[in-house]
C-alpha cells in the first residue's frame, strides 16, 4: 500500500507586542471574515527569509512596524482548505502602529494582555506558543514602555 505524502506549506508569523504601563500586551487581528482572532502570518515568498516575511505580514495585516527577533519562538501547524501549513513564529516589539495599511478595511485589531490573547486565539498549538511567551514575559518588562504605540 502506498501512503499519500502531504506537502506542508511554509509560513511565518509574528507575535506583535508592547509593554504598556508595565504589562505586556499582544496585538491580535481577526481573520478576513472576522470570525477568529489570530496573529499576522502568511506564505514565505521565494528569496525572502522567514523573519523578513513575518515583518511584511505584520505590516500588511496589522499595520505594525518593528525589528523582528530572528530567533524562532516556535512553530505550529494547521489545516485549511485541505492543505497543511507550518507557521514559524517570531517576536516583534512594535515600534510604530499605523492606521493606514494594506488590510485595514479587511481586519479588526486589538491590544490584549497575554492571558486574554491565549483565550482568544483559535489553534491550540498557537495557544501553546503564546503560553511559552507568557512564561518568559518578565524578560520583556525590561524593554521601554510603548504607551505611545
Amino acid at each position: 500500500m502506498s501512503r499519500k505524502i502531504s506537502k506542508v506549506f511554509k509560513q511565518s508569523g509574528v507575535i506583535p507586542y508592547r509593554v504598556n504601563n508595565g504589562k505586556v500586551e499582544i496585538l491580535l487581528i481577526t481573520t478576513r471574515n472576522f470570525q477568529h482572532w489570530v496573529i499576522p502570518k502568511g506564505d514565505i515568498p521565494n528569496g525572502m527569509s522567514p523573519p523578513a516575511s513575518a515583518a511584511k505580514e505584520a505590516w500588511e495585516e496589522a499595520g505594525v512596524i518593528g525589528q523582528v527577533d530572528t530567533n524562532e519562538l516556535g512553530s505550529y501547524k494547521y489545516r485549511k482548505g485541505g492543505k497543511i501549513y507550518r507557521v514559524k513564529m517570531y517576536l516583534l516589539p512594535v515600534e510604530m502602529l499605523s492606521e493606514d495599511y494594506p488590510e485595514a478595511s479587511k481586519r479588526k485589531r486589538q491590544w490584549v494582555e497575554v492571558t486574554k490573547a491565549i483565550r482568544r486565539v483559535k489553534f491550540n498549538s498557537l495557544k501553546r506558543i503564546l503560553k511559552g511567551f507568557f512564561q518568559v514575559e518578565s524578560h520583556f518588562c525590561a524593554f521601554r514602555d510603548f504607551t505611545q504605540v
